[in-house]
């Protein structure tokens, strides 16, 4: 574990806080998270970063909960927002406006119309017609919207597919061809103020190469751009740098990072941003289960866990590796052998590991998936009825439910039954009696 999740007296904690104490408070499954791994993560990427004089935006979809953003809040950190709802989360955790960047292929008018009404930092355009939507939203208001235009650089980030966004045929930011035109546009519209360039190439990214092929790209864009006279202060260098999630991950640290971020814009005098997410939270988080069954089968023993693709999506939906530990720390006489780990809902898919080695484990032991403070609790869903599973946030040797179990009553009460359903219903009542 890293040193915010060690074994203390055979047991597993966060930070001073026993993971089995939480369990008994708040019942299984739950995410655990530890507020001195972010604050550790943070500092270590800001004093990286710091000769460059950045914006550090948290990109909010990594980890909503508005108790994860009052402590990036309180550090001094920005808001990376796609949504309506996460510029609301972010206003709400205290995030000031002026650090507030709005990205996102498919702003609504309504989001534009509250992004430029709340004066933030920067909206992030990815298209022509936004440009025009938002031109007509910002002069209709009388405000002036500092954009930047985001660059498709047609660079592959070596990563998920699902999760690169940069190369030529995926849906976000405009060809490199096109930027030129689109900028020289930007000057012309009414009620937009062109600050800039954006790119971002995908998430998890393991080495340097791909995100500086990209960043080389921009800046042959900025050089272009200031020869024809446009002003271009602002470069938006997006995300992506990652965490481990098994030992013998590669993963690019701040300081390196930094280093080929200054040979690129050093001295191009850009005020540069950043939009960190995973890198951020992924490994201060944990998603905690108990033990339900263990069935023996033709092949690895299955081990059923409370917790269930509705809850951490990644496995499921990457093939995302989450290493898994048992809360309490296996004897020095535990043989690991090969299991199954799988959750309770009806899809082969709900499946977290296969043949993973694992110390024995029983009917109600507790386990810990490691690295999921990022892109856990926030994809979680719904499915099979099953209600969201609680946050909680830990300090040091106290911890709070920053986001509480809803009961089946609550979830049920989303839905309504129209009234004519209920004549409906009356019918074939009515037959069966005749």
């Amino acid at each position: 574990m890293n040193e915010f999740f060690p074994y203390r007296g055979g047991e597993l904690h966060a930070e001073g806080v026993p993971v089995a104490r939480v369990a008994a408070a708040v019942g299984t499954p739950f995410y655990l998270y530890s507020s001195a791994s972010f604050r550790g993560r943070y500092h270590a990427l800001a004093e990286a970063l710091a000769p460059l004089d950045p914006l550090i935006c948290y990109a909010v979809k990594a980890n909503s909960n508005l108790a994860v953003l009052r402590v990036f809040a309180g550090l001094g950190a920005g808001a990376d927002v796609v949504s309506e709802g996460e510029l609301r989360r972010a206003l709400a955790a205290g995030i000031p406006p002026e650090r507030i960047v709005f990205s996102g292929v498919g702003k609504t008018r309504a989001e534009l119309e509250l992004a430029v009404a709340s004066g933030i930092h920067q909206i992030n355009v990815e298209s022509v017609p936004e440009l025009g939507r938002l031109s007509a939203v910002a002069a209709a208001g009388g405000h002036s919207a500092r954009v930047t235009i985001r660059v498709n650089p047609d660079v592959d980030a070596g990563s998920h597919d699902g999760i690169s966004t940069g190369r030529r045929g995926d849906k976000f930011g405009m060809p490199r061809e096109d930027v030129v035109a689109a900028y020289r546009l930007a000057a012309d519209l009414p009620g937009i103020d062109p600050v800039g360039l954006a790119v971002h190439i995908g998430s998890k990214i393991e080495e340097l190469g791909p995100s500086r092929l990209a960043f080389e790209r921009l800046a042959e864009l900025v050089r272009e751009l200031r020869a024809e006279g446009l002003s271009v202060r602002r470069a938006d260098l997006g995300g992506g740098l990652t965490v481990p999630y098994q030992d013998g991950d590669p993963a690019v640290t701040p300081a390196q990072y930094a280093k080929m971020v200054g040979a690129v814009f050093g001295k191009l005098e850009l005020a540069l941003t950043f939009e960190p997410g995973r890198f951020l939270v992924g490994a201060g988080g944990l998603l905690v289960a108990s033990v339900e069954y263990v069935k023996e089968s033709s092949g690895d023993p299955v081990v059923v866990v409370d917790a269930a693709m509705n809850d951490l999506i990644r496995p499921a939906l990457y093939g995302a590796f989450h290493d898994i530990v048992p809360v309490r720390e296996p004897g020095r006489n535990a043989i690991p052998a090969p299991v199954n780990i799988v959750g309770p809902v009806c899809e082969s898919t709900d499946t977290f590991a296969k043949a993973r080695d694992l110390p024995p484990l029983g009917e109600g032991d507790l386990v810990a998936f490691k690295t999921a403070g990022a892109y856990g609790a926030v994809m979680a869903s719904t499915y099979n009825t099953r209600p969201l599973v609680p946050e909680v946030l830990v300090s040091g040797g106290r911890f709070d439910v920053i986001r509480a179990r809803p009961n089946y009553e609550a979830l049920l009460a989303l839905d309504t039954i129209p009234d004519w359903l209920d004549d409906a219903a009356e019918a074939p009542r009515r037959r069966g009696a005749a």
